[in-house]
């Protein structure tokens, strides 16, 4: 075993501390077990506040050799050289998998077989280092656990880091393992893959065998698996996923979710837009087209009317995936009820709050009309193999909302949990491929987007990814370096902004650029839309020294008023400030183009082209 393994870091140091790990020194098929005292580690989370070393991903470290290398002439082993962990729900011989819940593990036998998804990475190179966190017998969003803690979120550690599968999201995002194991029920794979940033990839249902995993809801359950860098997330799926034919020599089309891209806080230049350019230079796709995938399935899967509730505020597609996501919840608690309730009423195991209505819901659900579900389920798969065929990607967003904040005391509210289901339930009941893409941030939020394609395309929707990866990025790059126009505030109050603007003019003419600073940021607050009052705070940047912040004001500023010949002005100063002599020339120019006779900009102008010769 190698340092790292001992050391609990996973490769981020050798912290051996007590307080955090018990060596149990059980020895099983050649692994040397490290259970985490869950007690002690919670009080460890608690009373410190520095992030733990494995950022509390792992609930058991032990690592199990891969097979060892064919000699030549075979292949080399497509994951020689990688680590990976798998969610506290995969079997592993000897071992007992606590489903997120000691109660689980107190009343189950040890395992006689590992997991068949391990054995196959295993087989193919991969080590094995542990066994994830989860949410408790695999119902939840947020990615916490009462008994074992919530991960650290490495993308952004206020946040939640999403689950179930918090525990292998989080050590893939943090680098303690190349890529991880999870399980795919209800978004349990792709919320977490997006909140910390990470490549994540769902398999189409059946396609991965399962068997070896502890079922939530057999009809939904996919094997999902997470990575950073795309190569290893797709030798992950060649291991995992049939042998298919073909590559991408074929034209392939995709279609842009427009409906659902309007539910989300992001503006398109950091989602839809990113994909479009990333596609434009590259061969082989065509024109996408642009749909309302809502009432597409409205209109394609008629048995889901049954499950509609449409409302005068909720148009005929909003209402469609409602409804979709009805239907997941309804299947996943019939199913959850067959496999576990005699569990539940006998064990009456100890549950986290929000987990436990999961389960009241589930054992206390009716069956009276499971049959309708399960056509749902045959219709909407039918209806997205005739959008897609064998060559179209649908383009949605992960989710519909962001992460919550770790420190935010309440319970999961209905309205936060129809956020993240909005969209899941399109590939969970449909049994289609998705795969996750970072695209960075938004207003200190990680943000994905999704590329789903037809029911057994996996390898298809593999391969575009690793093909569209390095472009996509660049585009990412590109849309963070925009600037984007403010959201109109309809409640904005005028009165009030006026006012701390002046206050703001009163703090500059007293030479106390600081205060002013404040002042034009609540009065921006107040109304976003006025360009005067960024212009004025970038007046009083500019007295600060901070070139940057000036600069990005005058670009907010022109974009509500593009002939503002102050933003020109300032935004010159600051480039000018910062040697960047041609752009502030050009600044100066365009105020000049508006005002001619305009003295500072003269003055700015021929000093700036004397630096210049």
């Amino acid at each position: 075993m190698d340092s790292s393994a001992r050391s609990g870091g996973g490769g981020t140091g050798g912290y051996t501390s007590t307080r955090v790990w018990i060596v149990a020194g059980v020895a099983i098929a050649g692994a040397i077990v490290f259970v985490e005292a869950a007690r002690r580690r919670r009080r460890w989370l608690r009373d410190r506040s520095e992030v733990p070393p494995d950022f509390g991903a792992f609930c058991y470290r032990f690592e199990i050799a891969p097979a060892p290398q064919p000699p030549p002439p075979a292949a080399r082993q497509l994951l020689s050289g990688l680590t990976f962990a798998a969610s506290d729900n995969f079997e592993i011989e000897g071992y007992v998998a606590g489903f997120g819940n000691p109660d689980w593990k107190r009343t189950h036998k040890a395992a006689t077989r590992t997991a068949v998804p391990v054995t196959m990475l295993q087989k193919q190179g991969g080590t094995y280092v542990g066994s994830t966190v989860m949410d408790e017998l695999g119902f939840g969003v947020s990615g916490g656990n009462l008994h074992n803690g919530t991960p650290i979120n490495p993308a952004s550690p206020s946040l939640f880091p999403g689950g179930s599968c918090s525990g292998s999201a989080v050590a893939v995002s943090a680098q303690l393992v190349d890529f991880a194991l999870g399980t795919d029920t209800t978004g349990d794979v792709r919320i977490p893959a997006c909140f910390c940033g990470v490549l994540c990839f769902k398999s189409s249902h059946g396609v991965v065998s399962t068997l070896g995993t502890i079922a939530n809801s057999q009809s939904l359950d996919t094997i999902g698996w997470f990575a950073r860098d795309p190569s290893v997330l797709h030798r992950v799926g060649d291991v995992l996923l049939p042998a298919a034919t073909g590559g991408l020599t074929q034209t392939r089309q995709l279609f842009f979710a427009d409906d659902c891209f309007q539910l989300l806080k992001v503006p398109n230049e950091k989602t839809v837009n990113v994909i479009e350019n990333a596609i434009q230079t590259l061969p082989g796709y065509q024109p996408p087209k642009h749909i309302n995938i809502g009432e597409y399935i409205s209109s394609h899967v008629p048995s889901l009317k049954d499950f509609c509730e449409p409302t005068v505020e909720m148009l005929e597609g909003m209402s469609a995936l409602k409804a979709l996501s009805t239907v997941m919840l309804l299947l996943q608690r019939y199913e959850f009820k067959t496999n576990h309730e005699d569990w539940v009423n006998t064990v009456k195991p100890k549950l986290g709050l929000d987990t436990s209505t999961r389960v009241l819901q589930a054992v206390n659900s009716k069956s009276d009309n499971i049959k309708s579900l399960y056509i749902v389920r045959n219709e909407l798969r039918a209806a997205l193999k005739n959008l897609l065929k064998d060559t179209g990607i649908l383009v949605l967003p992960t989710t519909a909302g962001y992460p919550l904040k770790r420190n935010a005391r309440q319970r999961l509210s209905p309205g936060f949990e129809d956020r993240m289901s909005a969209f899941v339930g399109i590939a969970t009941l449909s049994g289609c491929c998705q795969a996750v893409i970072p695209l960075g941030s938004h207003n200190d939020h990680p943000i994905s987007l999704s590329l789903l394609a037809a029911h057994g395309s996996d390898k298809f929707l593999l391969r575009n990814v690793l093909y569209m990866f390095s472009s996509i990025k660049e585009q990412v790059v590109l849309a963070s370096k925009l600037v984007t126009a403010p959201v109109i505030n309809r409640d904005a109050d005028f009165g009030a902004a006026e006012l701390l603007k002046e206050k703001g003019n009163s703090a500059f003419k007293g030479r106390k650029w600081s205060k002013a600073v404040e002042f034009y940021s609540d009065a921006i607050k107040s109304n976003g839309t006025n360009a005067t009052y960024y212009c004025n705070r970038a007046a009083a940047y500019l007295e600060l020294g901070r070139y940057k912040q000036a600069e990005a004001d005058c670009e907010q500023a022109l974009l509500l008023d593009k002939k503002n010949v102050k933003a020109y002005l300032r935004r010159g100063i600051a480039r000018e400030a910062v040697l960047n002599h041609q752009e502030a020339l050009q600044d100066i120019r365009h105020a000049l183009a508006l005002e001619p006779q305009n003295k500072a900009g003269l003055l700015a102008e021929r000093r700036l082209q004397k630096k210049l010769r």
